[in-house]
């Protein structure tokens, strides 16, 4: 059972709203529907004596409206690299029952569709995003020029995956997801990232 763990790293999320999405302001989302990836790179993290580091975690959510008031539907994938412990210790931190932040998100979902273990790549490089998992989804996004070529962010949002750190508004320039019956094909829809930093 995990007692004491902690996660830093970057994170990132794209769904089928306009930009920027109105759900973070706990507003109704542009579609009838609410589709997301989202993905995190574990820059530094440990669970106990389990190290955590250089991993990747993603999970595809579907709100079938407002999301602060519908059960979410989710599939989370695991980065295949982790041994049977490391799986063990971000199945149960990503499915909430670790504490800390991920606990309060985990709230909001009515229903798991899946646990993998999956090659999921995650790449970071300036404004763009990108993530692949496995053969059932990929995604990538631009941050969009603000004022004087800078970042557009938002801070203080009610709803909220990494919360502390002003997220960067970003747009998709393509997003597809294939599994447990869900088929989303999109592109030049919302994103969001920054850092992220859980403990529990």
């Amino acid at each position: 059972m995990t007692t004491s763990w902690s996660l830093s790293g970057t994170y990132f999320e794209s769904c089928n709203c306009e930009t920027a999405c109105p759900c973070v302001f706990l507003s109704e989302p542009t579609e009838d529907e609410c589709t997301v990836l989202v993905g995190w790179h574990i820059d530094k993290g440990s669970a106990d004596e389990i190290p955590l580091s250089d991993l990747n975690v993603a999970l595809a959510l579907l709100s079938p409206g407002h999301m602060a008031e519908v059960p979410w539907t989710v599939a989370l994938y695991l980065d295949e690299r982790a041994n049977g412990k490391q799986s063990d210790a971000l199945t149960r931190i990503f499915t909430g029952q670790a504490g800390g932040h991920p606990e309060r998100l985990a709230g909001h979902i009515g229903n798991v569709l899946g646990i993998s273990s999956v090659p999921i790549e995650f790449e970071a490089d300036g404004r763009r995003r990108s993530l692949r998992i496995g053969d059932v989804g990929s995604v990538t996004v631009v941050a969009i020029d603000g004022q004087g070529g800078e970042h557009v962010t938002v801070a203080g949002h009610p709803l909220c995956i990494a919360p502390g750190y002003p997220a960067v508004v970003a747009r998709s320039t393509q997003l597809d997801y294939h599994d447990h019956d869900l088929d989303w094909e999109l592109s030049e829809k919302n994103g969001f990232f920054s850092p992220f930093a859980y403990e529990g």
